[in-house]
């Protein structure tokens, strides 16, 4: 079952199925950052649409806005690793250093690049160890780590990518019985 499916049944709760539908309805809409500045959260739309390449979709999952959104709100998981400043100043930094990566490598901005050269300013940061100032103060790996993991829960979280893999979790009424090893609901596919 997709999500398109499962959404407008009885299996989903009224909770579930209005975070869902606000997700898909706000694919594709236009969207004014509130708390990155216009450059950059376009650099951070570039970033993501590398970590996550959709060339199948007409339309891409958005994810920068949920980063963005969260800062905005100031919310947080509830820690963070104690060499990272907090999450607004991290990405603030993180972000610039993305820039000054690619000034250093190709002497022109992240999103003026090709994938390939994109690809590689993104492997500098993943390595822990790439050029420019911010990294002296900001460790690489963590952000790196930091804001894949965010981008991928933003990802993932949205009913298409949910239907890629086949979950079927948030169908959340009436309970889940089958939960042994290869059991399934009569909802799963």
């Amino acid at each position: 079952m997709t999500s398109q499916d499962l959404l407008p049944s009885s299996h989903v709760s009224a909770a579930t199925h209005a975070a869902l539908s606000q997700r898909l309805a706000e694919t594709g809409a236009a969207y004014e950052p509130q708390f990155l500045a216009p450059e950059t959260f376009r650099l951070l739309e570039a970033v993501a649409a590398r970590l996550f390449p959709q060339p199948e979709r007409s339309v891409p999952i958005p994810l920068a806005p949920s980063v963005d959104q969260r800062l905005t709100e100031g919310r947080a998981d509830g820690w963070r690793y104690d060499a990272l400043p907090p999450d607004r100043e991290a990405y603030r930094l993180g972000l610039g250093g993305i820039q000054e990566i690619a000034q250093s490598l190709f002497q022109t901005d992240f999103e003026a690049l090709d994938a390939t050269k994109q690809d590689e300013v993104i492997e500098a940061l993943a390595s822990g160890n790439p050029p420019g100032a911010v990294w002296q103060m900001l460790p690489a790996g963590r952000f790196f780590e930091e804001m894949l993991a965010e981008l991928t829960e933003a990802y993932y979280a949205h009913p298409w990518a949910q239907d890629e893999i086949g979950y079927t979790g948030y169908a959340d009424l009436p309970a889940w019985t089958k939960i042994g090893l290869n059991e399934k609901e009569p909802r799963e596919a």
